[in-house]
């Protein structure tokens, strides 16, 4: 006998503002942020949710997302005749004269999708994290618990648990979440590792009537903050009726052993830059070129990257880089960045430890070392960024955690 599979309903929840990539969210949503070269950082949230199978997906946007609806709807475009579609919603004011006030709120203002849709399950997935995920294996263990929510989550050690939603799990049945910790500083350890939490990926699976209900109940709570994570889960909880997924049993096809299991949150410059690091390594913990289960995207008409001399004979140098396409390095070097399509490096210009965005141009004998660079940044020939950061900070530019972050179009005073 044929099982019949559940209805499944991706919701993917892409309102953040992302304050703490500002500059980089000045003029973006943060899940419209570009990553590792040509991607935007909701095409992983989209890229998993769509290589799991699931292809009726709709996108909550809310802060400065046209950006990120463009993308999204240029980029994300799915078989009608099948049913299939990724639709960007932006907030409607469908019950009152306010934005959204949190995501649980942002799902209740939503809920005629739910409605029409009418899924037996709904996936609930963040906008901007860096990973793989197979959200089936997920949706089958939520079935066969018969819990009503399921949370994901990645082990962390147990030091960093003060920077963590922690699921503290029932003893005797690992996979039911006995409670809901907020960056607790004295947790437990789990059952089969002590050393060991399990923090909260900011993914779920819900049973829909069951969201549905819970939050329309959130909608009316008083002292609520119409957050997912903290109020939503937290219910359930309450109710004996969440289960937790750890995401170490999530197997993706073309996965190693280094890279298995990798998952970043970029929420701030020091990590963005960090992650993109672990793209260029070697050895990469986070790898691009996992062909079983890409990460879709589209970067436009852009011819091949190209590395040729200067005109003074010098020879373009690059190592643990990403050149992007229309990318040209004109006698310049590149060490251990990324570069987004069509940037420019000028004969005898450095680039080094650095992410450049699209179309910076890096002029002559300039040199950029340890940097983020936003869109359309011109770097005069033989400026400095990077090196001098006090002299950075009188320029006007964000210095931070040892970065220099240059926002998009931002000029280079002259001093």
């Amino acid at each position: 006998m044929t099982v019949k599979r559940p209805k499944v309903l991706a919701i993917v929840l892409a309102g953040g503002e992302g304050k703490r990539l500002m500059p980089l969210t000045a003029d973006r949503a943060k899940p419209a942020v570009p990553f590792a070269g040509i991607y935007r950082l909701i095409d992983f949230a989209l890229s998993n949710v769509v290589n799991s199978g699931y292809l009726q997906i709709v996108v909550l946007t809310q802060y400065k997302s046209h950006s990120l609806d463009r993308h999204v709807t240029q980029t994300w475009r799915m078989s009608t005749m099948l049913g299939n579609y990724v639709a960007p919603v932006p907030a409607q004011q469908r019950v009152g004269k306010h934005w959204y006030l949190g995501s649980a709120d942002a799902i209740f203002q939503s809920l005629n999708l739910i409605r029409d849709e009418k899924p037996d399950i709904v996936v609930v997935v963040g906008a901007d994290h860096v990973y793989r995920m197979d959200f089936s294996q997920m949706v089958d263990q939520h079935v066969e618990s018969g819990a009503a929510c399921t949370v994901a989550a990645i082990r962390q050690p147990i030091s960093l648990a003060d920077q963590f939603g922690v699921i503290d799990v029932e003893p005797e049945a690992p996979t039911r979440i006995r409670e809901f910790l907020e960056k607790p500083t004295a947790p437990v350890g789990l059952p089969d590792s002590p050393g060991e939490v399990l923090a909260s990926m900011g993914n779920y699976v819900f049973d829909a009537d069951a969201l549905v209900e819970a939050v329309t109940r959130d909608a009316t709570t008083d002292g609520s903050k119409h957050d997912m994570g903290g109020d939503i889960v937290p219910a359930f909880v309450r109710r004996a009726q969440a289960g937790v997924y750890d995401y170490k049993d999530n197997v993706v096809p073309g996965s190693t052993e280094r890279d298995r299991g990798y998952w970043r949150d970029v929420g701030t410059l020091a990590s963005y830059h960090a992650a993109h690091m672990d793209v260029v390594s070697p050895l990469p913990v986070f790898n691009m070129y996992n062909f079983d289960w890409p990460i879709f995207t589209s970067y436009g008409p852009q011819p091949p990257a190209k590395l040729v001399q200067g005109g003074d004979g010098t020879k373009a140098v690059t190592d643990e880089a990403v050149l992007s396409p229309g990318v040209v390095v004109s006698g310049g070097t590149v060490l251990h960045s990324v570069l987004s399509p069509d940037v420019r490096v000028a004969s005898g210009a450095r680039v080094e430890g650095s992410v450049l965005l699209h179309n910076v141009r890096v002029g002559e004998g300039a040199v950029v070392r340890n940097a983020i660079i936003d869109k359309n940044v011109v770097v005069p020939p033989g400026a400095e960024v990077g090196v001098d950061p006090v002299l950075d900070e009188k320029r006007g530019f964000l210095v931070q955690d040892g970065l220099t972050v240059l926002g998009k179009d931002q000029a280079f005073p002259d001093l």
